[in-house]
């Protein structure tokens, strides 16, 4: 394991890592999600990602749980690859979670992944 690594795993274990959700200034996305940590008593932004495309509609919109699974079939395999830092994760548990809410889906997502 190289030492850039093993810094990387002691920051995302170790530190609480913070995010936030506002809706997104990029062309065709509809969230922007900013993870940071604090460094020295102030807040450090790690990495910001765009998701959410805003050309169509997602579950927290439309309701329709039909849809939902077949948007989570078709997505299961982002899971597989990226964190949940990635547009993959984000789409699937906020704007395609459990709830149409997306506020409720964001509290559970900074559970399961112990964010803040």
């Amino acid at each position: 394991m190289d030492d850039s690594f093993y810094f990387v795993y002691l920051l995302y274990t170790t530190m609480p890592i913070y995010m936030e959700i506002k809706p997104s200034t990029a062309k065709n996305k509809k969230f922007t999600a900013v993870f940071s940590h604090d460094k020295d008593g102030k807040r450090v932004k790690i990495k910001t990602t765009q998701f959410g495309d805003s050309r169509y509609e997602s579950y927290n919109q439309h309701r329709d749980k039909s849809r939902r699974k077949l948007y989570r079939d078709r997505h299961a395999k982002d899971l597989k690859k990226g964190t949940y830092m990635s547009p993959g994760f984000l789409s699937y548990y906020l704007l395609w979670g459990d709830s149409s809410s997306l506020n409720t889906n964001i509290k559970k997502y900074k559970l399961k992944f112990k964010l803040k």
